[in-house]
């Protein structure tokens, strides 16, 4: 979790604050508690075992806020049910208006390489949290942040992929990705996936009941979703036109299939994907990926790559954008998405300023 804030690329003009959530169970007869850490390392041994996690914690985010220029950190646990765990989360983001939750996956890496589930009922906490929360959202899916391989590190080279299907999702993914490509020791892939001519005659061959799941409908909503995709990976070629370090490749494909194989064709140089969830979007290029989806929680492709069975070695960050009932008002995410800066500033120039990242 660290690295990748770290490659967030926490600077002087877009300074990072980070509210670091320990969540721990409340058992017993006691009564729901959040915690401010205010003093730093204590001498006094911990009491319990979630006090040393906590203990843990809060010394491993305080060391990086120490070594790191342009990060503060505010360390804090809540111990509740898990039931209402979710409402913790929320409601400490609303409070302070955070622009972006970063979660961990209820499974985690194994010896051989596979997904274990810890702990089902932080699944449970995730949904409800995708749910409800004040902000945009990313589950990360952690295989190996924190190892000899990690995302930082001086003089190495780093490698991130943002694939993009279209849609908010995408787009608050590939903001993400934006920021984390302006840190130097990372190089930047965008893949963006065309629909190919295949798709266009499946209205001639697909039965009524598959054209209204599969095919994509051209509604006034959809093209207005997708003047905005054009308009912000526009607005990103712009500005990286003489980027060394950053790749965009067009992929066209027919399909789910297609779409699986291309990812696959990626190979295992990179250490990140960041992909958007999709939420309930239905797109021909992700048919069938559904059908025995593990985490629907994740998205067609966040559960594609975050399964097993896909074998990559690189970490995840699945991405959902906040969109509020007041947004057109100016009072939904705390933060304007990349395509909002879009609409209301002519400058190329990337968005700045402070960003509030908070941790569970």
């Amino acid at each position: 979790m660290i690295n990748l804030l770290d490659a967030s690329n926490p600077t002087k003009k877009s300074p990072i604050c980070i509210y670091v959530l320990h969540l721990v169970e409340l058992t017993g007869r006691t009564s729901a508690l959040l915690i401010v850490h205010t003093s730093r390392k204590s001498d006094n041994p911990a009491l319990n075992r979630s006090e040393a996690q906590s203990d843990h914690i809060i010394n491993a985010f305080e060391n990086y806020e120490q070594h790191t220029e342009h990060v503060s950190v505010q360390p804090l646990t809540a111990i509740s049910p898990y039931s209402t765990m979710h409402e913790d989360i929320c409601n400490l983001a609303e409070e302070k208006r955070v622009a972006f939750i970063i979660i961990p996956f209820h499974k985690q890496q194994t010896v051989d390489g596979g997904m274990e589930a810890m702990n089902m009922a932080f699944r449970t906490v995730n949904q409800n949290v995708l749910a409800n929360s004040p902000c945009s959202v990313g589950i990360l899916v952690d295989r190996g942040l924190n190892s000899s391989n990690r995302l930082v590190a001086d003089q190495m080279s780093h490698h991130v992929a943002v694939l993009f299907f279209g849609g908010p999702d995408d787009r608050e993914a590939l903001s993400y990705g934006w920021r984390m490509s302006e840190h130097s020791g990372i190089s930047l892939t965008v893949m963006r996936f065309v629909p190919g001519e295949d798709i266009m005659m499946m209205n001639d061959n697909a039965n009524n009941q598959e054209k209204q799941r599969v095919l994509d409908v051209e509604t006034d909503e959809h093209n207005n979703e997708k003047q905005l995709d054009e308009k912000f990976l526009h607005w990103f070629m712009m500005c990286h036109v003489n980027d060394e370090s950053i790749a965009y490749i067009e992929k066209v494909v027919n399909n789910g299939e297609e779409t699986v194989g291309a990812i696959r064709s990626m190979g295992d140089v990179f250490g990140l994907f960041i992909v958007g969830r999709g939420q309930e979007n239905i797109s021909p290029l992700t048919a069938g990926l559904t059908d025995w989806s593990e985490c629907p929680e994740l998205g067609a492709i966040g559960d594609l790559l975050a399964s097993s069975d896909f074998a990559t070695i690189a970490s995840v960050l699945i991405v959902q954008q906040y969109v509020g009932a007041g947004s057109e008002d100016g009072l939904g995410t705390p933060v304007l998405t990349n395509e909002d800066y879009v609409n209301h500033h002519s400058s190329v120039t990337p968005p700045r300023g402070h960003q509030t990242v908070f941790n569970t």
